[in-house]
């Protein structure tokens, strides 16, 4: 079985956390920084960072048409709190209309931006995740999105309990914070970021794995 190379997206954001977490399980992890080295992967995720600095930087690095490119031909693709958002279709800001990040159209989904406020807003929680066994997933959320519509095609794994950590945040109860359309999954919040707990990197390796099956079989 051909071990599946799994990119992610080195601009800017959390890269070196995603490489590791690939790494553990069980994929070929590799920075991309230029078009050759995102033509040579099976899968790429999108880290969480600012989605207004990414979304420049595609630009300076010529990155944005081939990535939207490959990700409409049905390249796999994860993203992480701004990779949600730069995956998204639309995206709202009430700071700044329109915002100033051209999403690549991946997910049929609208996205808030910082929807569950500013760095201070930042906080943790458990999440039943569609698909992924043995228990919660452990979230946290830094200057997060949320989804405010998903397409009929898109799949919603997940949402913010009520009353997460007792906190009072009964606005953010029921919020969808992951999704997947075909082979491509979003998560609000950072994964890479809880240690020893590999589950949601692990389900979008499988992702990419069945991708790959299907590609040899063809």
């Amino acid at each position: 079985m051909t071990k599946p190379v799994i990119g992610v997206l080195a601009l800017q954001g959390g890269v070196a956390e995603h490489l590791a977490a690939l790494e553990r399980s069980g994929a070929d992890a590799r920075p991309v920084r230029r078009p050759e080295e995102l033509a040579a992967v099976h899968g790429i995720v999108v880290p969480g960072g600012e989605s207004t600095t990414m979304s420049r930087l595609l630009d300076t690095f010529e990155l944005y048409e081939p990535l939207r490119e490959r990700l409409a031909a049905g390249l796999p693709a994860y993203g992480s709190c701004a990779g949600m958002i730069m995956l998204s279709g639309e995206v709202l800001d009430e700071d700044r209309e329109p915002p100033p990040v051209r999403p690549l159209g991946a997910l049929d989904i609208v996205v808030r931006r910082n929807a569950f406020g500013r760095q201070v807003d930042s906080f943790e929680t458990d999440l039943d995740f569609a698909g992924i066994p043995d228990g919660p997933v452990h979230a946290v959320f830094i200057r997060a999105p949320w989804v405010e519509k998903v397409g009929a095609d898109v799949a919603v794994l997940a949402t913010v309990p009520d009353d997460p950590d007792n906190t009072g945040r009964n606005e953010a109860a029921g919020r969808i914070v992951a999704v997947q359309q075909g082979p491509v999954l979003a998560t609000s919040f950072h994964p890479e970021l809880v240690g020893g707990d590999e589950r949601v990197h692990r389900y979008f390796v499988k992702i990419v794995q069945a991708r790959l099956n299907t590609a040899a079989q063809a």
